[in-house]
């Protein structure tokens, strides 16, 4: 251990308060992140370390028509010149620029192993090549000739453009993902071609709407294809707002085996799903057996997709299965769009499909400006040659004699002949060679040409008519190239309605149907045994725990718990825990208060109506699909209040209700006296002195009411030795008949 260093004595010190310290460091990290790393640029859609890579690319004039130059050449390059980071990011960057799969038009035409649509990673830069592809090209258009700024690199010995002039709609054509500080932005790439048709109507009328361009470009075009299944109207507030999400499926159909026998095969997955993975998750889940209409996966891919999913079964449904994959795994995938963008290069703004356009097409003008600037000085400066070589050669030979004669001829010649300095410079560089007769001819050639484009590029400059004019034919020409008859141009991913699930049982599709037994201890630890399980005496319990309730349903079914302070609670029958232990207590599955007890469970039967009491004898009846809760904090159905409790909900499937007290009176009366409501207090159903409510349960009355006793008999009382009994609802009512069990329950 070294000797510790002692503080800087207190006068050299500066106290800074760490607050401000820490937001001023904060603040900077996160424009960096936002201004040089993580957003694009609305005018050329590129990220600084992508216009790097391009601007490095170039200057090696790796151009289409050239050979490809190793990576390492390039990303050395890169690291060296213009971008101080990591050179693997450098690479990452620059293999994602080649992949077909990630760019819907690649700027980077690899040759080598530049990953796959698998997940799998590029081989490593000292074993790949690359150059630019025409799109790249495009996008650097007019880069010598001014047409945008450049800014010192970061160690002041180079320059990099801004900008790029970008002749191609690469922000909307190649999308861009990325995460600041405090703001994403996500892009789904577009087709090109239709890009440009938007393109070519907005400079005719700026005034369109996002909504009036779909028209033109109605959705996102992915590398990968699948089909799109948002709604136009969802699209459409995507589009206005720069925000939203495109749902898109996998591209699927069905191959007839013949003999009835058919296989799902998918051939397009969505955009930025690795196939490897996805496939890894549906294998998992088909070993979790949540998928039971399927019977064997299977990756066929070459180098197009083809991924085979056979049925458990020939007379399953095709879309019932696909549905449940969909519905499970990424074969549908939600792609957000978030148009967040640099506008001017400064400033972080979500764009509208129309802005973004526009944005790109106020660029383009500005470049077509300052090209056209950058030649008219060219033509100014070869004008001043030329006119200076035509005086001249009006008197060659005195223009030799002061060349041979005089010290200084360049003076004489100026003084001579009035010529500039730039004039009398050319004049002595001419060679002797040109100073044929036909020379003279192709100046004067050459000067009228020059002329006729000067005045050209200055009517050009002077009405913005003429730019636009200009800059529609330049779209025109990108979109020849790019058009839908070209291999690459030609929309990908198609769009489609959502198909109308509602009417489809999906549960079905998602878990095996099976008989379950489901026991519920006295202590509230629930579990499912298989099959139906007529022997309650078979089942075992923890310590001093008993049964409470045993019931038979299935695995698709749902099974409903009512506890004491009114709440339902929903359990999905697949997801209750096997019967080899004691299961787990409901309590872990459900948000329950710790004061509330478990009262009741009971298997959900759909269209059902079931009677709810509370302990002080006040009910209703509710409708089954009413009370069914879909998060684990349950529904409040029946509301208590003081020392009442919620007691009891059995079914309603009768005309009379009878009702017992603790008091032993019992009272039966028709259940159309009680209200049906969703939830409440409900109404008062039986008088009590003292006590409250101890059973209910609903019959019909031409069947008689029945009980089971003790010892497992049934008793029935006719419906005309009822007439005792029989009253309306709120009525304290009598003794039960000779036989009804001690307990005060009408058992079963």
């Amino acid at each position: 251990m070294g000797k510790p260093v002692d503080p800087p004595p207190e006068d050299e010190a500066e106290r800074i308060d760490l607050k401000s310290a820490l937001e001023e460091r904060y603040l900077a990290y996160a424009l960096s992140t936002i201004m040089h790393r993580a957003l694009p640029d609305a005018r050329d859609g590129l990220k600084p370390v992508h216009r790097r890579i391009l601007h490095a690319m170039r200057l090696l004039r790796l151009d289409p028509g050239q050979v490809h130059k190793k990576c390492a050449r390039i990303v050395g390059d890169v690291i060296g010149k213009f971008h101080p980071h990591g050179d693997q990011s450098v690479y990452d960057a620059l293999v994602r620029l080649a992949q077909d799969f990630a760019q819907r038009y690649p700027l980077v035409d690899g040759q080598g192993n530049f990953g796959n649509i698998d997940g799998d990673n590029a081989a490593a830069y000292r074993y790949t090549e690359a150059r630019m592809t025409e799109v790249a090209r495009l996008l650097l258009d007019g880069l010598d000739e001014d047409a945008v700024d450049f800014r010192e690199t970061y160690n002041g010995e180079d320059e990099e453009p801004i900008v790029l002039p970008a002749a191609f709609p690469n922000l909307l054509a190649n999308g861009s993902q990325g995460i600041a500080v405090g703001m994403a932005t996500s892009i789904p790439p577009h087709n090109a071609a239709e890009l440009c048709d938007a393109a070519l109507y907005l400079i005719q009328h700026p005034e369109t709407s996002s909504e009036q361009l779909m028209t033109f470009v109605p959705g996102p075009d992915f590398p990968t294809g699948g089909i799109i299944v948002e709604s136009r109207e969802s699209m459409a507030e995507t589009y206005r707002t720069g925000r939203g999400a495109f749902r898109t499926r996998a591209r699927w159909h069905v191959e007839d085996q013949g003999r009835g026998t058919w296989l799902a095969v998918v051939t397009e997955i969505p955009y930025m799903v690795s196939k490897g993975r996805l496939i890894e998750k549906i294998a998992e889940l088909l070993n979790d057996r949540k998928l039971p209409l399927v019977a064997d996966l299977r990756d066929e891919s070459a180098e197009d997709i083809r991924i085979v999913i056979e049925p458990r079964a020939r007379n399953v449904d095709a879309n019932l299965m696909m549905e449940s994959l969909f519905r499970l795994s990424e074969l549908e995938a939600r792609i957000p769009m978030n148009m967040n963008v640099l506008t001017g290069g400064l400033v972080p703004r979500v764009l509208g499909l129309a802005e973004a356009l526009r944005a790109w097409l106020d660029h383009r003008r500005e470049v077509l400006q300052r090209r056209s600037r950058f030649r008219l000085g060219q033509i100014d400066r070869r004008l001043e040659i030329l006119r200076g070589l035509l005086i001249v050669y009006l008197d060659l030979d005195r223009v030799i004699k002061i060349i041979r004669e005089e010290d200084e001829p360049k003076l004489e010649l100026m003084k001579v002949f009035d010529l500039t300095e730039i004039q009398a410079n050319a004049i002595l560089d001419t060679r002797l060679r040109a100073l044929r007769k036909l020379e003279e001819m192709q100046l004067k050639t050459e000067l009228d040409e020059l002329t006729k484009e000067k005045s050209q590029i200055e009517d050009l400059l002077a009405s913005e008519a003429t730019q636009w004019k200009t800059i529609a034919w330049d779209i025109r020409q990108v979109k020849k190239s790019f058009g839908p008859e070209t291999t690459i141009g030609k929309r990908r991913t198609d769009f489609a309605d959502m198909p109308d699930t509602a009417d489809i049982d999906l549960t079905q599709a998602m878990v095996e149907r099976e008989p379950i037994t489901v026991v519920i201890s006295k202590k509230g630890w629930i579990r499912a045994l298989k099959g139906h399980v007529q022997d309650k005496s078979s089942f075992s319990f923890k310590g001093d725990d008993a049964l409470q309730t045993a019931f038979f349903t299935e695995t698709t079914a749902k099974v409903l718990v009512l506890a004491s302070n009114g709440k339902v609670f929903t359990l999905d029958a697949s997801k209750l825990p096997g019967g080899r232990g004691f299961g787990d207590p409901i309590r872990l599955m459900i948000e329950l208060e710790e004061a509330a007890e478990i009262v009741q469970a009971f298997p959900y039967r759909p269209g059902t109506k079931l009677l709810m009491a509370t302990s002080e004898g006040r009910g209703f009846v509710a409708a089954a699909d009413d009370v069914v809760a879909n998060t684990r904090k349950g529904r409040q159905v029946l509301n208590v209040d003081g020392k009442a409790v919620a007691m009891l909900a059995v079914p309603a499937d009768g005309d009379h209700v009878a009702i017992i007290g603790q008091n032993r009176k019992l009272l039966c009366f028709p259940i159309s006296e009680v209200a049906e409501m969703a939830r409440g207090k409900g109404v008062r159903l039986q008088r009590y002195k003292d006590g409250g409510l101890s059973d209910a349960r609903t019959f019909k009355l031409a069947d008689g009411l029945t009980w089971l006793d003790t010892s497992g008999r049934t008793w029935t009382v006719a419906q005309a030795d009822l007439i005792e009994w029989l009253g309306h609802r709120a009525e304290a009512g009598r003794l039960p008949p000779k036989g009804f069990p001690k307990s005060n329950t009408f058992g079963g």
